[in-house]
């Protein structure tokens, strides 16, 4: 019980810090000198620069709709991660608008502005919480169509800068490119990977009570197989392939068990390039959709 609420409490602090970056790297760095991010946030950026309405209630209301959702794609614990990550960032935004620009180099703020968007957000997902729609409506759209999460996210985001180029100019937008490109680089270190889609090896003699978690909490079906230790004789070996933002869910639910059964299992994370086939198959709340295409 304690090291649960010790990990609830360490998940939503990183997650804070992480909120910190952003807010600070976006009113300090990126928008006094009008260079935008990808996503949601950029779209909030420009609306908010052509109507004057407060950029934190922008990106809340336009994330609204994809909290919903992601309280049927990822679970309520996932949800109320986003939620409080927007809640987090409204009022990160409306302290951060209060501090002095520090720089009116326009590349220095483009990279110092990317590094830290790139560390928050990284910080965001690593810890379990999401604070853009962008990448939940790509899965959503994945799974119904040929395009892949990554291709939906770059077209999404080549119209946003492009869109930019009429608002801000054609330098700012190449500008907001380059910020964002830094900004996904930062990410995928601190997610540590930049594989869109992750596989778990598991290690456990429980693996019923480990199996049946991972479905009811993840939706994953898993694939067993027969392993054999020098010295510790035969385990079972779990593998299960899932989404980035959803690592942390899987490392809780096996931390979960292990704590109940008393038995600790050995996990490893592991890139995958490529998923071939649609019979990687999400059951639960998601049954017959499949795994979303990321690649």
């Amino acid at each position: 019980m304690l090291h649960t609420i010790r990990t609830f409490i360490a998940r939503y602090i990183m997650i804070t810090v992480g909120i910190i970056f952003v807010s600070i790297g976006l009113e300090v760095f990126l928008i006094p000198n009008h260079i935008i991010d990808g996503g949601i946030t950029g779209i909030s950026i420009m609306l908010s620069y052509l109507t004057n309405i407060p950029l934190n209630i922008i990106v809340v209301i336009l994330n609204i709709p994809f909290m919903f959702v992601s309280s049927k794609q990822m679970g309520k614990r996932f949800a109320i991660g986003y939620l409080y990550a927007m809640a987090a960032l409204s009022a990160g935004l409306i302290l951060a608008k209060n501090l002095e620009s520090i720089t009116q180099d326009t590349l220095l703020a483009t990279l110092f502005g990317g590094v830290l968007l790139g560390i928050g957000v990284g910080l965001v997902i690593r810890y379990g919480a999401c604070m853009d729609g962008t990448e939940m409506a790509a899965i959503l759209i994945s799974k119904k169509t040929n395009t892949s999460v990554g291709q939906f996210v770059l077209i999404c985001n080549l119209f946003i800068f492009t869109v930019a180029i009429f608002i801000f100019g054609f330098d700012r937008a190449m500008y907001s490119l380059v910020a964002y490109f830094v900004a996904s680089k930062l990410i995928d270190t601190v997610v540590e990977g930049s594989n869109q889609v992750k596989a778990a090896l598991i290690v456990t003699e429980q693996q019923q009570a480990v199996s049946q978690a991972i479905l009811k909490n993840l939706g994953r079906t898993v694939t067993k197989m027969e392993g054999e230790g020098m010295f510790s004789g035969k385990k079972a070996v779990l593998y299960v392939v899932l989404t980035r933002v959803e690592v942390t869910e899987l490392r809780t639910v096996i931390e979960q068990v292990d704590i109940e059964t008393n038995s600790p299992s050995f996990v490893t994370i592991l890139d995958v390039s490529e998923v071939m086939g649609n019979n990687l198959m999400k059951y639960g709340k998601q049954q017959n959709k499949g795994l979303p295409r990321i690649l």
